[in-house]
């Protein structure tokens, strides 16, 4: 269960969070918190799988680099062996389960644009599987902020 702390947390932290020298400490003030403490509940909502992660967002194209959404369709009796070839490289953001041919989504955030077809080469050499690259055409964004209650 999530106390009042942890829930505040959770929606104060999604607009933004400090840059300072000791950003965690910056931010723990806000809740009355102490450094270790934010970070503590902060790792304990993450292993209760409240939240999936903590951390920035970064825009790779901006920097120089490139994201890619991809997808591939996994055999049932495959899924867990191939989920763990993909997270297996550091290119890979994220990946999500759907329930659909095209069963494993995941984002590709590379530092150079021309690393993406050649992780897209391993994947499908490791796996076997061929992995369907859907580049960003256009951005939109969207301001999405979840508020617990």
């Amino acid at each position: 269960m999530l106390d009042a702390t942890d829930k505040a947390i959770i929606n104060g932290l999604q607009g933004g969070f400090p840059i300072a020298e000791r950003p965690y400490a910056a931010a723990a003030e806000q809740f009355g918190l102490g450094e270790q403490e934010l970070m503590d509940r902060l790792a304990r909502l993450k292993e209760q799988e409240v939240i999936s992660r903590f951390g920035p967002m970064y825009n790779a194209d901006r920097m120089g680099g490139a994201f890619c959404l991809c997808a591939m369709a996994v055999p049932e009796e495959h899924f867990e062996e191939v989920v763990d070839k993909i997270n297996a490289h550091r290119e890979v953001a994220h990946n999500y389960a759907r329930t659909h041919t095209l069963n494993v989504w995941f984002v590709l955030a590379s530092d150079r644009p021309g690393r993406i077809d050649e992780i897209v080469n391993e994947i499908e050499e490791e796996t076997g599987l061929r992995v369907h690259a859907f580049p960003k055409l256009e951005e939109f964004f969207i301001g999405l902020k979840v508020d617990v209650k």
